[in-house]
């Protein structure tokens, strides 16, 4: 009898009351800010990092999840009786996570021998952040619920990250030139001229889209973007931050655009603030298949 375990980290975004709702195990991810270390989703919450942020002279600094970290987890799940556990990581390419995943599954199956064959680890890299995977695992999680075989949810996860493709845009630049995702240059340049890029994120490949002058048309452009790419009448979502009118006004203009409301509407945490800031407006999308 199937008895699977799904387990993402904390850059999914995927909410504390969400992730017990639907069973999901969310492994917080370290970040060190004002010379203090937090554990997301356990020491501080969102809105509490937002501040941290704002009263703060540092950038924050985000760590991977270990591998002793995963072992752990392999060891209690085979312990528990698990017969798969689905982990669902944060961009490969952004993060050293999913290395270590790998790692940690290779070892526990060498130290238990015995686990090849009751306890099956599936490791999806979903080559992007936020939402992007973090909607995916739902749905993997209600699957599950709803008696859908393991084989089929794997098959849904890698299907769906051929396809996904997030489209943001920072109210600063701070924290995205601190990333290395604006070069210094452009950065103080668009602070200077009041330009905003608008970044694709697809298989963990970011890229400045276009440059917008002023804040009032980041979600014209952004909507302009979501509706060339993705396939119509598919499930989108709404990525937010902490300028909750920016959200509101993104929900009602995609919802006029596209005929209907998002699927989802997330909210970013500590993981990703750190990195593109707080103040953010972004679309998720499912465009055509990649592979």
């Amino acid at each position: 009898m199937q008895k699977l375990k799904i387990l993402t980290d904390s850059a999914s975004d995927i909410t504390e009351q969400v992730a017990l709702e639907y069973d999901i195990e969310v492994i917080g991810f370290p970040i060190n800010i004002d010379e203090r270390n937090y554990r997301e989703g356990v020491d501080i919450k969102r809105e509490e990092f937002y501040q941290l942020m704002d009263n703060s002279k540092d950038v924050p600094v985000t760590a991977q999840i270990t591998f002793l970290e995963f072992k752990e987890i392999y060891q209690k799940a085979y312990s528990e009786g698990y017969t798969d556990l689905i982990y669902v990581s944060i961009s490969s390419l952004g993060s050293s996570t999913y290395n270590n995943s790998v790692m940690a599954r290779d070892e526990f199956y060498a130290e238990n021998e015995a686990a090849r064959s009751k306890l099956k680890i599936h490791l999806i890299d979903s080559k992007n952040f936020t939402a992007c995977y973090g909607y995916p695992v739902i749905q993997a999680a209600i699957k599950d619920q709803r008696g859908v075989p393991v084989e089929e949810i794997v098959a849904y996860l890698k299907e769906w990250f051929e396809c996904v493709e997030l489209y943001f845009a920072p109210y600063t630049l701070k924290y995205l030139k601190h990333s290395g995702r604006v070069s210094a240059i452009a950065a103080f340049a668009g602070e200077i001229l009041g330009l905003r890029p608008l970044i694709s994120i697809i298989d963990g490949v970011s890229s400045v889209c276009e440059k917008v002058r002023g804040d009032k048309n980041i979600i014209p452009k952004l909507l302009q973007l979501a509706e060339k790419k993705m396939i119509p009448q598919t499930p989108y979502i709404v990525i937010a931050g902490s300028n909750d009118e920016v959200t509101d006004e993104l929900v009602k203009e995609a919802t006029k655009k596209f005929g209907y409301s998002p699927e989802y509407v997330c909210k970013i945490g500590a993981t990703i603030s750190s990195h593109a800031g707080h103040r953010v407006a972004g679309i998720v999308v499912r465009g055509n298949k990649r592979r």
